[in-house]
């Protein structure tokens, strides 16, 4: 078949088709082009899933006549300059968008009216285009002093193959919402407004630019449990700065959906972040469980290439590794820094287990096997007289300037052991709730960490030394990182081009698959750039150590022992959740309290 040229009509469509794969494609196209040009507040209407009509309308600076055309003209831009030698530069690339194709590529596939008025301008103009075809540019009324107004109607008409793979309108409208949050999120200074189908979805009003308002905005979007749950994060390595909020181990989630990543305010989806936080809550966290978090990476526009898809929803980064630690650096030193804190949301759930059909009753109830049923009396509760695990504490000490009140410690001072399970502590505004042998298994492990640290991972020497095979890149790969893994315990050599030797492996995991672990590690270093597996094997025997080791259930506690729990978690990182993710105490105020029976 000979060689043709594709008639303009095409290959605008084959652009459309990369840049425009959706209704939210176009959306994130609009509103990136309403940031660049300075718009402070953008609203945002999609009506039938954004394929009947998508409307996004600014107050940045506006069009003129003579712009418009070459608005929907491709590869026409205004936001690349020219260098001292007379080129663009595409190396340093400080706005959003930069391509010129957002415009006419969704103008080939649908019906768009553009609608403009410059800053400074006395009047405004609109321009049309239909599947490509460009009418005259005309004199039009417009509501604000400047911006523009972009209307997409019928989108995709123009190819009607691209409309069979669309999903439900449905599914569309609650893609273009995620990703106005999205946006949102990485411009806390904009304000935003959603309709779709002429209802109001979305309504945020600008915020202060910085981390207060960044964290409002992100409330805003994701819960105000997330302003609650929220660690900061702000550290700086080798010019890269990472900003942003990251929430609790037991603020976490049942999959990743809330994990995002903004690159030089635009947001990215990238295996980058979803390594570094594995990577990062590795110890605190259930395979099955998901951080939250909202980060935020400010570099050098040369040291980042944004021009790897014409989406612009990829990024790649010059130096991955250094990215990739300084986000697990800052993950881990936040969660260190939070100490034995446990999410509200643990109280929270607490609370409504006690609360039937969602809020506090007013009268009285008694559990039965059907559930919770209303009583006409208070119900008796037989064995109040029956000894009890309680270890009430004596604090009977002659008065003295250095006395402490012990219920003004965090987590209070120890008044009873329930069960011989679960200590009650008191503190000067409620109760806490401790399970004793989730907090203890917490406080063995830091300390079994913290000496594997100090003294490296112990090794035992192979009896014969094992060959693992690779593939080449795979052996070049896991052979960089000998010196990390000998640290943890496994010492490896090159063993030819495509092998390993293994000569010893972490004393800790006994007799292992030592083929096995170093597949592993060739496939995490492959997705993450980092030796997982072997860092996870070790922290899950000490894990199993620490639990078996630590104080069980059923075990009666004296008072200075349940305070000595209470101190030592206090004093530990990491003390809020045990080595599986759940909480290790549950902290109920006093105003909730009373609330449950009535008295607020």
């Amino acid at each position: 078949m000979p060689i043709r040229r594709l008639p303009p009509e095409t290959v605008n469509r084959i652009a459309a088709g990369e840049v425009v794969e959706r209704p939210a494609s176009a959306v994130k196209e609009l509103i990136e082009n309403a940031v660049d040009a300075g718009a402070g507040r953008i609203e945002v209407q999609a009506d039938g899933g954004g394929l009947s009509r998508i409307l996004v309308a600014d107050d940045g600076q506006g069009l003129t006549a003579d712009e418009l055309p070459l608005a929907l003209e491709r590869h026409a831009t205004s936001k690349l300059s020219l260098d001292a030698e007379g080129n663009f530069d595409l190396l340093r690339i400080a706005t959003l968008g930069f391509r010129g194709e957002a415009l006419p590529s969704i103008g080939s596939v649908a019906r768009l009216t553009l609608t403009a008025r410059a800053r400074g301008s006395l009047d405004a103009f609109s321009l049309s285009t239909a599947a490509g075809s460009l009418q005259q540019a005309r004199p039009a009324a417009f509501a604000g002093d400047h911006g523009a107004r972009v209307e997409v109607r019928d989108l995709f008409y123009a190819t009607p193959a691209r409309l069979k793979f669309m999903k439900s309108e449905r599914a569309e409208a609650m893609a273009i919402a995620e990703e106005v949050k999205r946006q949102a999120m990485a411009h806390e200074a904009v304000g935003f407004s959603l309709d779709i189908d002429g209802r109001r979805t979305l309504r945020l009003a600008p915020e202060t630019k910085g981390p207060e308002g960044r964290l409002k905005r992100l409330a805003a979007v994701l819960g105000a449990d997330f302003e609650a749950n929220a660690l900061q994060l702000d550290q700086v390595r080798e010019g890269v700065a990472l900003t942003g909020y990251a929430g609790l181990p037991t603020y976490s989630r049942g999959n990743a959906a809330h994990q995002y990543l903004f690159v030089n305010g635009r947001p990215v989806r990238d295996r980058l972040l979803a390594g570094a936080l594995r990577a990062a809550y590795a110890d605190f966290l259930a395979r099955d469980r998901h951080p939250t978090a909202a980060l935020y990476v400010d570099l050098e526009p040369e040291l980042v290439d944004i021009n790897v898809h014409p989406a612009k929803a990829e990024v790649r980064f010059r130096d991955p590794p250094l990215v990739r630690g300084l986000i697990i650096g800052a993950l881990r030193h936040a969660l260190a820094g939070a100490g034995h804190r446990a999410s509200t949301t643990v109280a929270s759930a607490a609370l409504g287990g006690f609360r039937p059909g969602g809020g506090p009753s007013r009268g009285f109830s008694a559990w039965s096997a059907g559930g919770w049923t209303p009583q006409t009396a208070p119900p008796s509760f037989a064995g109040l007289s029956e000894p009890s695990g309680r270890a009430e504490l004596d604090y009977d000490s002659a008065p003295s300037a250095e006395v402490i009140d012990p219920t003004t410690y965090p987590l209070g001072a120890a008044r009873a052991q329930v069960h011989e399970t679960y200590v009650v502590a008191q503190t000067t505004d409620g109760i806490v709730i401790v399970d004793q042998h989730a907090a203890h298994e917490r406080l063995v492990y830091e300390k079994m960490k913290a000496e594997l640290e100090a003294g490296g991972a112990v090794r035992q020497t192979l009896l014969m030394p094992e060959v693992v095979e690779l593939d080449p890149a795979e052996a070049e790969r896991v052979g960089r990182y000998a010196d990390d893994l000998a640290r943890l315990g496994l010492v490896i050599e090159p063993f030819g081009p495509g092998a390993v030797l293994v000569r010893e492996t972490p004393a800790l995991l006994g007799e292992t698959d030592a083929a096995g672990l170093v597949r592993d590690i060739a496939d995490d270093l492959a997705e993450n750039g980092a030796p997982l597996a072997l860092a996870e094997r070790l922290q899950a025997v000490c894990s199993t150590m620490a639990c078996h080791g630590s104080v069980r259930a059923g075990r009666r506690l004296s008072a200075a022992e349940m305070n000595a729990l209470l101190r030592q978690m206090e004093a530990t990182p990491h003390s809020g959740q045990c080595n599986h993710g759940r909480p290790t105490y549950v902290e109920l105020k006093l105003a909730d309290i009373e609330r449950l029976f009535g008295r607020r």
